[in-house]
Formats: structure tokens, sequence, C-alpha cells
């Protein structure tokens, strides 16, 4: 079995989605004949949701990690409300923490739930360093690299945040 974790940014332009969908897409293809892939994501908008989408896609199962009880109704916006739902309904397992309310100790817990259980790590990341607000997709390079776990970097020519 093979478990691959996800992080990285959401706030990806409209231009981007498309590079990263792409570059996701071809990352994945080596475990096209893996039936023993796990995806492991928080299925927010952005890199997670692509990356859930691109183990599906490859017949891999997804775990989900859902960082609080009020993940659903209070984060998650209207444009991204149909995916998130579908993402749920296609895990295998879902995992909701037991966080009231999202917040950085919420998100925090959910990135431990990936490296805890990641053979490898997924980064849909521009390189730039952790903000110091913890919980970030730079942080959970970090935990990553410290727990030796090996991380693959995407961030295709092209893509782009909103700034």
């Amino acid at each position: 079995m093979t478990t691959i974790a996800v992080t990285g940014h959401m706030d990806l332009t409209e231009d981007s989605v498309p590079l990263v969908r792409t570059a996701l897409d071809e990352l994945l293809k080596q475990y096209a004949d893996d039936s023993e892939l796990v995806g492991v994501s928080c299925i927010a908008k952005g890199a997670d949701s692509l990356f859930a989408e691109a183990v599906l896609a490859v017949g891999g199962r997804l775990t989900a990690v859902i960082p609080s009880q009020d993940y659903r109704q209070n984060k998650v916006k209207p444009d991204h409300a149909v995916l998130f739902d579908f993402l749920v309904e296609a895990a295998e397992e879902v995992l909701v923490l037991p966080h009231e309310t999202a917040n950085r100790q919420a998100y925090e817990a959910a990135n431990a739930i990936l490296i805890e259980r990641a053979d490898r790590l997924v980064a849909v990341w521009n390189g730039e360093p952790p903000s110091g607000k913890g919980g970030g997709t730079a942080d959970t390079v970090l935990e990553a690299q410290a727990a030796c776990i090996p991380v693959d970097v995407v961030w295709p020519d092209g893509a782009a945040r909103v700034s």
C-alpha cells in the first residue's frame, strides 16, 4: 500500500488550476496500476481537492480529513460546496476531528494526521517560507521533512496564487 498525503495552497488563480491538475495527474499516473494507492487530503478548495480528484481518477482510495466539526458549515464556500460534498461521499474513510471550530489548532491537528499516515507528501507549494502563524503548507512540508517523509513539490511554470 502506498499512502500519499497532500498539502497545498487554497488560493490558486483560475489559470493555475488546469496547470496544477495536469501536474498532479502526471505525478499520480505512476500509481494508476497500484490498487493499494490511498490519498489523504483535507479536501479544501484548491490543491487538496485537485489532488483528491487525481487520486480517484487513477483508481486510488481517498481518506478525507476534516479539521473540525464546523468545517463544512463555516469554512466551505458555496463555490466549493458541491465538490467538497462529492469528495466526502467518494472517500473510503472520513475522519472528522473533534475540534468544534476550524482554527489554527484544528488545521495543525489535521496536518499532523497527514504526516502520520503518509509514505510521501505532495506539496502544491510555491516554495515560500512559513508565515509564522502555523498550520500552513510550508509548515507541513517542514514537518514532513523532519519526519523523513519524501516530499514531491508541485508548482508548474505559470502557477500563481491570488494576491
